[in-house]
C-alpha cells in the first residue's frame, strides 16, 4: 500500500515540475515575443540620409509669333543647389511572430523616397517683351532641374549609403532575435548574421 501511494506521490510530482516547466516555457515565449513586437516599434522610425548637390543650368526658348515673321527668344542661367534626402520609413515594414517556432519573418520593406529641394538663383535672365518670363517657364525650368538633380543622384554614393544605414537598423532585429534564441528571416530567406541583409535585394 506504501509502494501504491509512494508511486502516485511520485507521478503528481513529475506532473507538475513537468506542467510548470512547460507554462514557464510558454510564458517565456510570450515575453520574447512581446519584447520583439517592442523593440520593433522602437526601431520603426524615419531613416534619413542627406545629400547636396549643385548644377548650373542654362534655359533657353523660342518662340515664333506672328505666323513665322518673328521669333523670339529668351533665356536664362540658372544656379541649382539642392538638399537631397533619401528616406526610409520603418514604421512601414511589415513582419510575422511565429511564436510555436520562435521565427521572426520581415515579409516587406518600405521603399526608399527621394526627396529634392532645390534653391534657384536666376542669372543673365533675357526675354523679349513679346514673350516674357511666365510660370510656366519657372515650371518647366523646376522640372528640368529635378530631373539633372536626380541623375547627378543616380551616379553618386548617396543611394549606397542609405542603403547602409537602412542595413544597419535591420541589424537590430538580427541582434535582439539571436540574443533571444529567435531565428529571423526575410520572407523565405533566413538571416544568419547581419552580412546576409547585404546580399538581399531590398
Amino acid at each position: 500500500m506504501k509502494k501504491v501511494i509512494l508511486g502516485i506521490c511520485l507521478t503528481l510530482v513529475v506532473l507538475f515540475v513537468f506542467n510548470k516547466c512547460k507554462n514557464d516555457q510558454k510564458t517565456e515565449v510570450i515575453e520574447h515575443s512581446a519584447l520583439i513586437e517592442k523593440q520593433l516599434k522602437n526601431v520603426s522610425k524615419l531613416v534619413v540620409t542627406e545629400g547636396n548637390f549643385s548644377e548650373v543650368f542654362s534655359y533657353k526658348k523660342s518662340k515664333a509669333i506672328f505666323g513665322d515673321l518673328i521669333e523670339v527668344e529668351k533665356k536664362a542661367l540658372v544656379v541649382v543647389n539642392a538638399e537631397v534626402t533619401i528616406a526610409y520609413d520603418l514604421s512601414k515594414i511589415e513582419f510575422d511572430l511565429d511564436e510555436e517556432n520562435k521565427v521572426l519573418t520581415i515579409t516587406k520593406i518600405p521603399e526608399p523616397e527621394l526627396k529634392i529641394y532645390p534653391e534657384l538663383e536666376y542669372y543673365d535672365v533675357q526675354a523679349d517683351f513679346l514673350d516674357p518670363f511666365q510660370a510656366e517657364d519657372y515650371n518647366a525650368i523646376n522640372k528640368t532641374v529635378k530631373q539633372q538633380i536626380a541623375k547627378k543622384i543616380e551616379a553618386s554614393n548617396l543611394k549606397n549609403n542609405a542603403k547602409d544605414r537602412l542595413i544597419s537598423e535591420l541589424s537590430k532585429f538580427y541582434i535582439l532575435t539571436n540574443s533571444l534564441g529567435w531565428t529571423l528571416q526575410f520572407n523565405q530567406s533566413p538571416i544568419n548574421n547581419p552580412e546576409d541583409f547585404n546580399t538581399l535585394k531590398l
